[in-house]
């Protein structure tokens, strides 16, 4: 992957969605190792470790991994970007670990509304502020009204599964974390895509990320051991350690993608490719008790007409122009 060049919107387009589908099947993955071991925190932690695993033998093996990790730290002592950059993978971390601690109370289906919301909403301003590698871009009519059709899509979509997040007394003051969650992978994507132009690949940045975020959850689980003991035994079957590829797939992918398409347009096509990839698990590998519903599939088909719609031009000024308060 090169960070040399900017991506057309029809190669950019289909590879977030390809992005985003690796995020439910990173979930479900995750799930099934931390309800196997009874410990989220851990499984989180197995996670990235196959993850910084993966990308330090990618980088070992693929001159341009290895070209873009010599640049890292001459990026950092130089002021390339701001130094804090590097840290971005401690966002995936924050994010893993709001999923470990609310799901279980709000639901996956809340979960995903109030980070898909915290998401969009920031996506527009990053955008706008002209944080990530992709410039400024304004936040016009359509952008707006796509955003808004985006987060009444995915409500749509999730809302058979509801009935998961109880009375409102009880989730409204949780749901404020994986809102803050769904805000930071807005910022987390531009970093790392500032980040991958300077390393000339977002391999690089990938790996920071991996690296960054172990040493977020490592010493949490450390703690969590100590104060209530360890996990129970690691799975022997193969397919629970990949949760870590994933991640590498639609996080290095995020880094390329930012330059191109923006950090709004990057995020609102994963959150496509999250739906379509949900969509496919529940009919293809349902869950107990899963039941696909009309309005999961609609609500879908409707997240996707909207991310069309956030693309198309406005021939009007924009709502916020770029640089005005």
């Amino acid at each position: 992957m090169s960070a040399a060049s900017p991506l057309p919107p029809a190669v950019g387009f289909p590879l977030a969605l390809t992005a985003g589908l690796a995020i439910p099947v990173q979930g479900r993955i995750n799930g099934a190792l931390g309800l196997r071991l009874d410990d989220s925190l851990a499984a989180a932690l197995i996670s990235f470790g196959t993850g910084l695993v993966l990308m330090i033998v990618i980088t070992l093996v693929l001159p341009r991994a290895r070209a873009g990790a010599r640049q890292i730290l001459p990026s950092v002592r130089e002021r390339r970007f701001p130094p804090y950059y590097i840290a971005a993978g401690a966002i995936g971390a924050f994010f893993v670990f709001s999923q470990s601690l609310t799901i279980g109370l709000l639901g996956v289906a809340l979960f995903t509304v109030a980070a898909v919301m915290g998401q969009s909403l920031s996506g527009i301003l990053v955008d706008r502020a002209g944080i990530g590698p992709g410039g400024r871009r304004a936040a016009t009519p359509t952008r707006v009204i796509g955003v808004a059709l985006t987060v009444l899509s995915v409500v749509w979509a999730v809302s058979p599964r509801f009935g998961a997040a109880g009375e409102v007394s009880g989730w409204l003051l949780p749901v404020l974390l994986p809102i803050a969650a769904g805000v930071l992978l807005s910022f987390q994507q531009a970093m790392n895509g500032t980040a991958s132009v300077h390393y000339g690949t977002p391999l690089a940045a990938t790996l920071m990320n991996f690296i960054a975020g172990t040493l977020v959850l490592l010493p949490a689980w450390l703690i969590k051991v100590a104060v209530a003991g360890a996990a129970d035994p690691l799975p022997t079957q193969w397919w629970y350690y990949l949760g870590g590829p994933m991640g590498c797939i639609f996080i290095g992918l995020g880094a390329l993608l930012v330059r191109s398409l923006g950090v709004l347009l990057t995020g609102l096509c994963m959150i496509g490719g999250q739906l379509i990839g949900s969509l496919a698990l529940d009919l293809v590998f349902p869950a107990p008790g899963t039941i696909v519903a009309f309005a999961t599939v609609a609500g879908t088909l409707l997240t996707l007409g909207a991310i069309v719609l956030t693309t198309l031009p406005w021939p009007r000024r924009s709502l916020l122009p770029p640089g005005r308060p």
